[in-house]
C-alpha cells in the first residue's frame, strides 16, 4: 500500500524546526544534512529544484498546504505551527493533531473519542499518514533534509524519454522507515523533480515503482506537482490564511471558502 511505504519525511525540517541557516547558502541543509557523505554534484542539483520549485525562501514563507491523497484522505497542515488536520472520508474520522507535540483529538462519527488509548492510537497513525502523504507532494523540498545522504547516479532519459540527471536518497536513522532508498530524475533544462522510484531497502536492487511528477502549478510563491501516474494527489491548495476552527472544530473545512 502506498499509504504505508513512504513513511520516510524527516520531522524537524517539515516543522521548521533545527534548520541549520547559513548567510552564505539561499538553501541552507538542515542539521544533521550527511553533508559529507553527500556528492557535491547531488548537493549542487538539490539547490536547483529548490530555486526551480520557487525559492527556499518561499517554501518557508508558506503558511498552509491542503490536499487529498488518492481519495483516502484530505489533509490540512500548518507548516508554521506543526496542526494538521487529517480526515479519513472512508472511516468518517477526523484527527486534528500538532505532529510537535503529539497531541490531538479525535472525532468518529460525528462524536469525540474520549479514550486516552484510543485517542493516542489515532493521533499516532494520523500523524504517520501525514509523514506519508505530504513526502508525496513536497519531497522536491526535502532532499537536504537531516539524515538524509544524497549520491549523484548519473544521467538517465525518464520513463517518457527526457534527459535527466539521477540522485540517491538514503536515509540514517530518521522517518517511519529509514531502510528506504529513493531514485530521482531532476530535468537538465527546468532542474523540477520529473519521476522517483522507491526501494524498500537501500540494498534492493529492483523498485517497487517507479513514477512520475507531472503537472506542476504555481501555488502562492512556490510550485506544486500532483501527478504521479497510476495515483494522482487532488485539490491541492496554498493559503495565506484560515479560520482557527479547522484545527479546533469537527465539522469538516469547506475548500471552497478557503482562500
Amino acid at each position: 500500500m502506498y499509504t504505508r511505504i513512504l513513511a520516510v519525511a524527516i520531522l524537524l525540517t517539515f516543522s521548521g524546526i533545527g534548520c541549520a541557516q547559513s548567510k552564505k547558502s539561499a538553501n541552507p541543509a538542515a542539521d544533521g544534512f550527511d553533508m559529507a557523505g553527500s556528492d557535491p554534484k547531488a548537493i549542487e542539483i538539490a539547490d536547483q529544484v529548490m530555486q526551480a520549485m520557487g525559492g527556499r525562501k518561499a517554501w518557508d514563507n508558506t503558511h498552509y498546504i491542503s490536499w487529498n491523497f488518492f481519495g483516502f484522505r484530505k489533509l490540512v497542515w500548518d507548516k508554521w505551527s506543526g496542526d494538521v488536520r487529517v480526515d479519513n472520508v472512508r472511516d468518517d474520522q477526523s484527527v486534528i493533531l500538532n505532529i510537535n507535540t503529539d497531541k490531538g483529538r479525535v472525532f468518529q462519527k460525528g462524536a469525540e473519542v474520549t479514550n486516552p488509548d484510543s485517542v493516542a492510537k489515532y493521533v499516532k497513525a494520523a500523524k504517520g499518514a501525514w509523514i506519508n502523504d505530504s513526502y508525496w507532494l513536497v519531497m522536491p523540498f526535502k532532499l537536504k533534509d537531516s539524515g538524509v545522504t544524497l549520491k549523484y547516479v548519473g544521467e538517465d532519459k525518464t520513463q517518457e524519454g527526457k534527459a535527466a540527471d539521477v540522485l540517491q536518497m538514503t536515509f540514517k536513522n530518521v522517518g517511519n522507515t529509514p531502510d528506504n532508498k529513493y531514485k530521482i530524475w531532476v530535468d537538465k533544462d527546468s532542474h523540477l523533480v520529473t519521476q522517483w522510484a522507491h526501494y524498500p531497502k537501500y540494498t534492493d536492487e529492483q523498485p517497487r515503482f517507479t513514477l512520475p511528477w507531472a503537472d506542476y502549478k504555481q501555488m502562492g510563491g512556490i510550485l506544486l506537482s500532483g501527478e504521479r501516474g497510476e495515483r494522482d494527489l487532488t485539490d491541492i491548495q496554498v493559503y495565506k490564511k484560515l479560520p482557527g476552527t479547522v484545527f479546533s472544530e469537527l465539522t469538516r473545512p469547506d475548500q471552497s471558502q478557503m482562500k
